[in-house]
């Protein structure tokens, strides 16, 4: 019931009503209306209430010196100013205190959305094959050693061993990979990949909370759980504000005899300043990232931004695009470029499969007109088959074109070499049982990518590539925009620990755009989310979304992050200074609660002033 009526009054409704009568009960005495006074009543009752839970739930909750917080000391002024019978210097130090609150509140709320969408990927049913015969049941009934069967299109509900049939695999929710993944028989497959292609039976191996999905729902659990929540800064100057400011008072009154001079000293006190100077930099510093396309979801990662030494960069989608296109066209028997790739287009033009799509794109973009396919055929995870004008021809892998008697000469073999090991997928192209050539695909780079690791290392940051992909892939992405340092062939657990132990070292930033991604954004003291492309998991799961997909913006955040802990520092001496000088007058007798109160404001008007210049500053690269 009373944290009811607290949560009640403490929202914005309530604190506006409290200030409206606040203001009334200052400006109506001076007008000719004395019981105006009296209004102060309903802003105390209003934003004074929370307060004075809030300070009593942490002497009886937190440990030790934490028991002593800001609103312990703006409480006992509240008090004391309503024992002497100031109640707007009552009503103006708990408003203050609660417009803190609340601003700081709206800076560091978090959606929790995303964790429900990871949830939702999780299959509900699965087909298991009982004596010979498909049964749907529940997803959470498939056991250990259950032979599951998939159909294309399909999400695979549990781990497990392919033990029937060839397929292409979705696995970017797990691996970040940009390409499906072959398999066939004896291969392992996840839980909440998709079948792309065809129909498989599996072998259950993992069910239940042991499943690869389940783990990476738990890992962006625990990581949220685990997040500490930031202390606020007004909190941790109060441990020493409170014995301070009640010697002092208790100073004044011993040998002034004036207990009105007590109280003042106990108002101009109260860390107002402080409790405002964070949430209203931190909101500055919000509003201009949003200007320039970055969205920050707390003040907390704002604040950890600046010191981060480590930024781990996931690959696809982050420093890439994340889509394949045809990278290289090699003809191998004199055919022209051109050829080669209307007869690979023509014979792909009726494939699903990402490769082939890509294939099919390119010559549409080149505007070359397409030969009609005959006799079209799919193997699922291997190649595919087709005649264009009467001449069989045949796509795939090496594999699939020794299946059919057809072996690569020096030349093509060279050139597969070497566009493998430059991290390209290949199509070889044959016919009439002879290769023709081989079509490779890549994905894009980001541009920009490049000079943003040489900012940060201007900035005494040093980047880090953690993917998925295979380590040859890696490190030639790796190699063509600076990064040295490079972790491939990671599951989400994997990035997890691999941050981790990044973090033993120091501060560490994630930056990643895949439902894979998001347990190792939750564990990295600052997560950033392509936001433009990446999944909703992964933008919810971050503290930093780039909504422009615009890599370059991670220097600026460092900038940002250092100019609004400067803007803060500075705030906070500005309102010391002030309340140093305000102490002393109220010793002297020069102001009263009152009086006394009006002078803390301009201390508070001061720190938003400073706050709302933080909106305005540029970024200069490099500093």
């Amino acid at each position: 019931m009373i944290k009811k009526l607290n949560d009640f009054l403490a929202g914005w409704p309530m604190t506006i009503v409290g200030g409206v009568f606040l203001l009334a009960s200052f400006i109506l005495p001076r007008v000719g209306v004395p019981a105006g006074e009296a209004l102060a009543w309903v802003c105390v009752v209003i934003c004074g209430i929370p307060l004075l839970y809030l300070a009593i739930w942490r002497i009886i909750h937190n440990k030790g010196i934490s028991k002593i917080s800001s609103a312990l000391l703006i409480s006992m002024a509240m008090i004391a100013a309503i024992l002497i019978g100031d109640l707007f210097a009552a009503g103006e130090v708990a408003f203050i205190m609660e417009i803190g609150a609340l601003l700081e509140d709206m800076t560091t709320a978090r959606a929790r959305k995303g964790l429900k969408k990871l949830i939702a990927l999780a299959p509900q049913t699965g087909r298991v094959i009982r004596d010979g015969t498909e049964v749907v049941i529940p997803a959470a009934e498939i056991q250990k050693g259950d032979i599951l069967r998939i159909l294309p299109g399909e999400t695979i509900p549990v781990d497990g061993v392919i033990t029937v049939g060839e397929t292409s695999v979705d696995q970017s929710v797990m691996t970040g990979e940009s390409l499906p993944v072959d398999k066939a028989v004896g291969d392992e497959v996840f839980s909440g990949t998709q079948n792309r292609f065809g129909s498989i039976d599996i072998k259950a191996t993992k069910v239940g909370e042991d499943s690869s999905l389940q783990k990476l729902i738990r890992m962006v659990e625990d990581a949220d759980k685990n997040q500490a929540p930031t202390q606020r800064i007004a909190d941790k100057w109060a441990s020493w504000l409170v014995p301070v400011a009640l010697l002092i008072a208790i100073l004044a009154w011993i040998v002034t005899k004036d207990v009105v001079r007590a109280v003042t000293v106990l108002v101009v006190f109260c860390p107002c300043a402080l409790v405002l100077a964070t949430p209203t930099a931190i909101m500055g510093a919000i509003g201009q990232a949003t200007k320039h396309g970055v969205i920050i979801k707390s003040g907390e990662a704002l604040e950890k931004m600046g010191k981060v030494d480590t930024v781990a960069f996931d690959k696809t989608g982050t420093l890439t695009y994340g889509r394949l296109e045809v990278s290289d066209l090699v003809p191998t028997t004199g055919l022209s470029e051109t050829v080669l790739l209307q007869l690979a287009a023509s014979a792909e033009s009726r494939s699903e499969h990402p490769l082939g799509k890509a294939i099919t794109e390119k010559a549409k973009h080149e505007g070359l007109s397409l030969f009609p396919a005959d006799n079209f055929k799919m193997a699922a995870g291997k190649g595919i088959s087709a005649e264009i004008g009467g001449k069989p021809c045949l796509l795939g892998s090496e594999a699939y074109l020794a299946e059919h008697g057809v072996a690569l000469d020096e030349a093509a073999f060279s050139a597969l070499g070497s566009l493998r090991a430059a991290g390209k997928a290949s199509v070889i192209v044959s016919c009439e049982s002879k290769v023709i050539g081989i079509v490779a695909l890549s994905d894009t780079l980001r541009p920009e990518g490049a000079d943003m690791v040489k900012e940060l290392a201007q900035m005494g940051t040093r980047a880090v590539l953690l993917t998925g992909d295979h380590r040859t892939t890696a490190e030639y992405f790796a190699a063509r925009v600076g990064i040295k340092e490079v972790y491939a062939e990671l599951l989400p657990e994997h990035k997890v620990e691999t941050v981790k132990t990044m973090m033993q070292r120091g501060k560490v930033c994630m930056i990643g755009d895949g439902v894979n991604d998001a347990p190792a954004l939750k564990t990295a003291d600052v997560g950033v989310a392509m936001g433009a492309m990446g999944s909703d998991i992964a933008v919810e799961a971050a503290d930093v979304a780039l909504m422009t997909d615009d890599v370059s913006k991670v220097p600026y955040l460092k900038w940002l992050s250092n100019t609004t802990v400067k803007t803060i520092k500075g705030a906070i001496t500005l309102s010391m200074c002030i309340n140093f000088v305000a102490v002393t007058l109220s010793v002297l007798g020069v102001l009263t609660p009152t009086t006394g109160a009006l002078v803390h404001n301009a201390g508070s008007c001061f720190v938003v002033l400073l706050a709302a210049l933080l909106y305005e500053r540029r970024y200069t690269q490099g500093r």
